[in-house]
């Protein structure tokens, strides 16, 4: 899987783990250059308390972009640290 913006690869792994539809990259297979802290927190009933990263390629921010589960909830242990992509970074094979 590839999670792509701009042109540009900003995370590819052949490891995703999907949870409710969505590829969670693992933190290793992201390219954290393209990655800036986003201020945003939601929180979800199962999974805990996600952190959002804003996504900057060649001048161009999509905020809010990337999110990830730093401490998770019991059932989502697997995705901890995991980056999963939407609001238009394409994720594709």
């Amino acid at each position: 899987m590839k999670a792509i913006y701009n042109s540009q690869i900003i995370a590819e792994s052949d490891d995703t783990k999907v949870v409710e539809s969505n590829h969670y990259f693992p933190p290793d297979s992201v390219n954290m250059e393209f990655l800036r802290p986003s201020d945003k927190h939601t929180t979800c009933p199962w999974k805990g308390v996600a952190s959002y990263y804003n996504v900057v390629v060649n001048g161009e921010t999509i905020e809010d972009a990337a999110w990830y589960y730093p401490t998770p909830k019991t059932p989502a242990e697997q995705i901890k640290g995991y980056v999963a992509f939407w609001l238009g970074v394409e994720v594709t094979e």
